[in-house]
């Protein structure tokens, strides 16, 4: 299947949302928080995938790729330190249970989207970070060649 469909996801982080792209043009970016209206809203963003592929006119059958914004297995050594070194309060738990959700990302994608989990386990792949806010930019650009830099609170 080769309909040039990428859905993005940001999951079980601040401020969720979904973005969809078709052949490299974005047709729609929207944040959970504007349905539940919860500013920077965390979970899963069911309502914001709903609103993408209706603004695309697609099933969820239609997409080719699902783009997760977070890759569970990046940085775990730093990650690990961290918490080790600072010792911030509630973070170990709270860390391992979103690490835990993340890795479960396609049978949650699945659930919401109506898809069987083996159609979109293969489809679903996991972007660390800061490629994927580089990668938001970078590849709906209208330039062939473009320059990036992403700047934010993790480093």
């Amino acid at each position: 299947m080769t309909n040039g469909l990428v859905l993005g996801l940001n999951a079980y982080h601040g401020d969720v949302s979904a973005a969809i792209v078709r052949d490299g043009r974005l047709i729609a970016a929207v944040e959970e928080e504007r349905f539940r209206r919860i500013k920077h809203c965390a979970g899963f963003p069911h309502r914001a995938i709903a609103e993408c592929l209706r603004m695309a006119g697609a099933q969820a059958a239609d997409v080719d790729l699902f783009a997760v914004s977070r890759d569970p297995r990046a940085h775990l050594w730093r990650k690990a330190l961290f918490l080790l070194r600072y010792r911030p309060a509630g973070t170990v738990a709270d860390r391992a249970r979103n690490l835990s959700k993340i890795g479960s990302l396609p049978a949650a994608i699945a659930a919401s989207v109506g898809l069987d989990e083996r159609i979109v386990g293969p489809r679903t792949r996991f972007v660390e970070h800061h490629p994927a806010h580089l990668a938001s930019a970078a590849f709906v650009s209208p330039f062939e060649d473009a320059a990036v830099c992403a700047i934010d609170g993790f480093g």
